[in-house]
C-alpha cells in the first residue's frame, strides 16, 4: 500500500464517518472531502469541478425541475384522481396507492411523488379510521421500490451508469435497469400489501379533526386580569390536566425556566411553555384564559400600527401658519401627543387581547370570542366545551386557517427558526405548535432550530401557507381536494415528460441532453416560469453528486479500490463471483441505511469494478448490484428521504422502520442475486 491509497482511503474512512454521524450536511461533507483530495495533489486542482458538467449531475437536475411541472401543472392530481378508488376497503386503497407511488417514482422523484400522495393518503386514513402509519411506510416503501427501475427513478441509477460510461464508452440505457428492478418492485409491493401492514407499528390518532402528530409544543401568555395570574403552577398544571396539557417550563422577562417550581406564583406577561394534544390545545388555552404568544404579538404590532396611523393624521391636521414664537409650545405639543400615542397602543393591544379570552356566556353563538367556561376545580360541563369549540373559532375564520404542515428532506427551513426567516413579516401567517417525535425541546418556538420531519401547526391564510411551503420546502398535511389545474399545462407537461423519456430510451440523444431539451421546452410552453426554474432543484444532492465523482475517480486511480476489492474477494467471497455479487449487493444496501443512497453508490461504484476486475468478470452484474443496493434502504428513518419524511406525520420512532424494512431487505437480496445473474451473466 503506497501513500497516495493511504491518503485516500483515510479520506474515505472519515468521509463515511461523518456521512454516518450526521452533524453537517452530506454536500458540506462531500465538498470537504473533495477539498482535501486536491489539497493532498490526490485530485488534480483543473480537474476539481469536473463533476459539475458530469452528465449524471445534469440529469438529475434536470429531472428535478421536470418532476416539479408535473406536480404543478396538476397532471399528477389528475392521474391519482383516475387511478385511485373512491370508495374501497383498507386493502384495496392501500395497494393502489403503493402502487401508484411506485409507477410515478419510477418517472419522477420519488420524494416529489409521496409528498404530493401523503395527504391523500392521510385523508383516506382518517375515513377509513385507519392509523396513518399503516399507509405511509407501505406507501414510502413503494415509492423507494419503484425507482430502481429506470435509469431516471433515482440518483443512484444515473451514477452507475456514469461509472460504466467511463469504463465502457456506453452508460445502461432508459429500461436497463427494468427487469430486475421490477421483479424486485413487484416482490417487495406484494409482501408490503399482504403482510406489511401486520408488521408496521400502531401509532393511533387521538381524532378525526387532526393528524396524530405526538404532543405539540406551544407557548401561551398570561395577560393582564386573566384567570391565570395570581395563580400557582401547580394549580394550573391541575387544570390543565383535564385536557391532557402540562407545563414543562416558563418564561418570564425573556428568561427560560426549565424546571419552575410547582409552588411559583404567576404574573401577568408570564409566558407558559405548554405541550398538548392537538385537539386539547384549544380547552387548554381557553380554560385559563391564554393567549397565543404568536396572536398576543400579532395583536400588539396592530395596535401600534394603528397608533402610529392615528399620530399621522394628528400632525396633519396641526396648523402650519403659527408664528415661529410658538414653536416652543407647538414642541410641547407634539411630545404630549406622542405620550398619548403610546398610551392608545398599550390600551388598544391590552384591550383587544381582553376581548379575545373574555368570558361572553351572554353573547349570541355565532360571535368569535372566548367563553370561559367552568372555573378551576369545576366539573367540565356544556360551557367548557363550548368555550373550546369558540377558542378554535378565534383561531380560524374565512380567511385565516390552521394548517399542518411537515419539513421536507433538505428543506431550505431546516437549521432555521422562524426568527431567522421572519415567517411573520415576510408571509404573513403565524408558527403556533412544534410536534418533533420523541423529543422535547425547551427552545423558544421563534427560536428553535426546523429539523426534517417536523410537523408544523400554522395560522394564516391558505395561499400565504402555501406560498411558505413552496419556498421553504414543506409539504401540507391537510386534507385536500385533488384539482385538475390547468388542463392544457398538465398536457404540456406530461407530453414534454414522455418525449424526453423517449429520446433517452431510444438512444437518439443521451439522457443528460435530452432532458435538458425538456426543460427548454417547458420554459418555452410557459409550463415552468423563469424566476421559479431552479427553485425545484435539490442544490445539496447535486453539490453532493459533483463533489463526489472525482474523490471516487481518484479511489479508481490511486488503485484503492482494487485493494479494497482484493480484500473483500479474499476474506469473504473466497473468489466466489456469485458470493461476490450478493456482498456487493448487501455491503451497499447496508451502508444506504445509515447514509445518502448517492454518496453510496459514488463510494460502492469503483469498488464494484475492482471486485469485477479482480475476478475477471463483467462489471455489469456488479454495478446493477450497487444500483439496486443504494436504493433499497428500509431498515432508518434517515437512510432515504422518504423514510424522513413519513416520521412525523406517522407518528414513528427510530426504531419502528426496521420491522417491516428487515423483510424487504432479505427479499431484495432472495430475488435480485438469481435476477442479476440471469438478466447480467458473469
Amino acid at each position: 500500500m503506497d501513500s497516495a491509497q493511504i491518503m485516500i482511503l483515510t479520506v474515505l474512512v472519515g468521509t463515511v464517518a461523518l456521512f454516518l454521524w450526521g452533524r453537517w450536511r452530506h454536500d458540506m461533507v462531500a465538498m470537504a472531502s473533495l477539498l482535501m483530495c486536491v489539497v493532498l495533489g490526490l485530485v488534480p486542482t483543473g480537474e476539481a469541478f469536473n463533476g459539475f458538467g458530469h452528465p449524471a449531475v445534469i440529469t438529475v437536475a434536470c429531472i428535478l425541475i421536470l418532476s416539479s411541472a408535473l406536480q404543478q401543472s396538476g397532471a399528477v392530481d389528475a392521474l391519482t384522481r383516475t387511478v385511485l378508488p373512491q370508495s374501497a376497503g383498507p386493502f384495496v386503497t392501500l395497494a393502489a396507492l403503493s402502487l401508484l407511488a411506485a409507477i410515478l417514482s419510477a418517472f419522477m422523484n420519488n420524494v416529489g411523488a409521496l409528498a404530493l400522495l401523503m395527504p391523500v393518503a392521510l385523508q383516506i386514513a382518517n375515513k377509513q379510521g385507519v392509523p396513518p402509519g399503516k399507509i405511509l411506510m407501505p406507501l414510502a416503501f413503494g415509492s423507494i421500490l419503484g425507482g430502481m427501475t429506470t435509469l431516471i427513478g433515482t440518483p443512484p441509477n444515473l451514477i452507475v451508469s456514469g461509472f460504466r460510461a467511463g469504463l465502457n464508452g456506453s452508460g445502461f440505457s432508459m429500461f436497463d435497469y427494468s427487469p430486475v428492478g421490477i421483479a424486485i418492485a413487484l416482490a417487495g409491493l406484494a409482501f408490503v400489501i399482504l403482510v406489511g401492514r401486520f408488521l408496521v407499528p400502531t401509532r393511533e390518532r387521538a381524532g378525526a379533526e387532526g393528524f396524530e402528530t405526538g404532543s405539540y409544543l406551544t407557548e401561551a401568555r398570561i395577560t393582564e386580569g386573566s384567570k391565570a395570574a395570581g395563580m400557582l403552577l401547580r394549580d394550573i398544571n391541575d387544570e390543565l390536566e383535564k385536557s391532557d396539557a402540562q407545563v414543562i417550563g416558563l418564561i418570564r422577562n425573556e428568561k427560560r425556566i426549565p424546571a419552575p417550581n410547582p409552588y411559583r406564583e404567576l404574573h401577568d406577561n408570564d409566558i407558559l411553555l405548554i405541550e398538548a394534544e392537538p385537539e386539547g390545545l384549544a380547552s387548554a388555552l381557553s380554560g385559563l384564559e391564554l393567549t397565543l404568544e404568536a396572536e398576543w404579538r400579532s395583536i400588539q404590532a396592530e395596535a401600534k400600527a394603528k397608533a402610529a396611523e392615528k399620530e399621522k393624521e394628528k400632525d396633519k391636521d396641526k396648523d402650519k401658519d403659527k408664528d415661529k414664537d410658538k414653536d416652543k409650545d407647538k414642541d410641547k405639543d407634539k411630545d404630549k401627543d406622542k405620550d398619548d400615542a403610546g398610551t392608545d397602543a398599550k390600551e388598544a393591544a391590552t384591550e383587544k387581547v381582553k376581548e379575545t379570552t373574555k368570558a361572553q356566556n351572554a353573547k349570541k353563538p355565532d360571535e368569535k370570542v372566548i367563553s370561559t367556561g367552568a372555573k378551576p376545580g369545576d366539573e367540565k360541563s356544556p360551557d367548557a366545551e363550548q368555550t373550546a369549540e369558540l377558542h378554535k373559532k378565534a383561531l380560524q375564520s374565512d380567511d385565516i386557517s390552521l394548517i399542518e404542515v411537515v419539513i421536507l428532506p433538505n428543506a431550505a427551513f431546516i437549521g432555521r427558526s422562524a426568527a431567522d426567516i421572519r415567517i411573520r413579516s415576510h408571509y404573513g401567517i403565524n408558527l403556533l405548535a412544534i410536534s418533533r417525535q420523541g423529543q422535547r425541546s425547551m427552545s423558544r418556538l421563534r427560536t428553535m432550530k426546523m429539523q426534517a420531519g417536523d410537523v408544523l401547526l400554522m395560522q394564516g391564510s391558505p395561499a400565504a401557507i402555501s406560498e411558505f411551503g413552496n419556498r421553504m420546502g414543506c409539504a401540507p398535511l391537510a386534507e385536500r381536494a385533488l384539482h385538475l389545474g390547468d388542463k392544457s399545462q398538465a398536457f404540456k407537461a406530461s407530453a414534454i415528460m414522455a418525449i424526453a423519456i423517449a429520446l433517452a430510451a431510444f438512444g437518439i440523444v443521451p439522457a443528460a441532453i435530452s432532458f435538458a431539451l425538456g426543460v427548454l421546452a417547458s420554459l418555452l410552453f410557459g409550463v415552468v416560469a423563469p424566476r421559479t426554474l431552479y427553485d425545484a432543484v435539490d442544490w445539496p444532492v447535486v453539490v453532493l453528486l459533483a463533489a463526489l465523482i472525482p474523490v471516487a475517480t481518484a479511489m479508481e486511480t490511486t488503485g484503492s479500490a482494487d485493494l479494497i476489492a482484493r480484500f473483500l474477494l479474499e476474506t469473504i467471497a473466497q473468489g466466489n463471483a456469485v458470493v461476490a455479487v450478493g456482498l456487493i449487493l448487501i455491503v451497499t444496501m447496508t451502508l444506504s441505511d445509515f447514509m445518502n443512497n448517492a454518496a453510496t453508490a459514488a463510494v460502492m461504484c469503483p469498488i464494484a469494478i475492482g471486485s469485477a476486475a479482480q475476478l475477471g468478470a463483467s462489471s455489469d452484474p456488479f454495478l446493477m448490484a450497487v444500483a439496486i443496493g443504494a436504493s433499497c434502504a428500509f431498515l432508518t428513518p434517515i437512510g432515504h428521504q422518504n423514510n424522513t419524511l413519513i416520521l412525523g406525520p406517522g407518528g414513528f420512532r427510530f426504531g419502528d422502520y426496521w420491522k417491516l424494512g428487515l423483510p424487504i431487505e432479505i427479499i431484495v437480496v432472495a430475488v435480485g442475486v438469481p435476477m442479476l445473474l440471469w438478466v447480467w451473466p458473469l
